[in-house]
Order: structure tokens, then sequence, then C-alpha cells
């Protein structure tokens, strides 16, 4: 299972600890992934997913997981997400 947020494309970015004597050495700065369920309102079922904690505070604000898919472009979804984005959008125009 890949380190990346399903929404936002988070993921595991390098960098360097550096001592106190500017020693460098590599170590890895990880995603706060959280596997989470999040309600539909629109289509009343729960879409299980495993987001950052970022992204999840991001859907907070924009009214929920229905709210989030309609104001992100299907460029930056991945295909099972566009899918459920379209039934959001045909559901709630119906």
């Amino acid at each position: 299972m890949a380190r990346r947020c399903v929404l936002s494309g988070k993921g595991v970015l390098t960098g360097n600890n550096v001592s106190h004597a500017n020693n460098r050495t590599k170590r890895r700065f990880l995603p706060n992934l959280q596997n989470r369920r999040l309600y539909s309102e629109v289509l009343g079922e729960t879409v299980a997913l495993r987001i950052a904690t970022s992204t999840l505070r991001t859907i907070e604000k924009r009214g929920g997981i229905d709210g989030y898919l309609r104001s992100v472009s299907e460029s930056e979804l991945p295909s099972e997400l566009v899918r459920l984005k379209r039934r959001i959008e045909a559901r709630a125009s119906a």
C-alpha cells in the first residue's frame, strides 16, 4: 500500500537530519495518513478512504466529501473517485 493520500496526492518527502556538527543523514517525512469512512449525504452511503489529516480538514471546510469532490477537477482524482464524483453530481442534479 503506497504512502499517498488518495484525494490530495500528498506523499513521502525526503530531507536531511542535520546534527550540531552539520553532519547530514537522509530521512523521510511521512504524511499523516488515516483510514476514514466518510458519509456521502447525497448518496446516503459511506466511502472508505486512506487520506491525510490535512485533507480531512479541507473536507470538513468544504462541507463533507460531497462538497470536496464537487470542488476538485476530475483530472486531479483517481478513476474510482471520478466515478464517485459523477454519481454524486448525477444524484444531486436529479
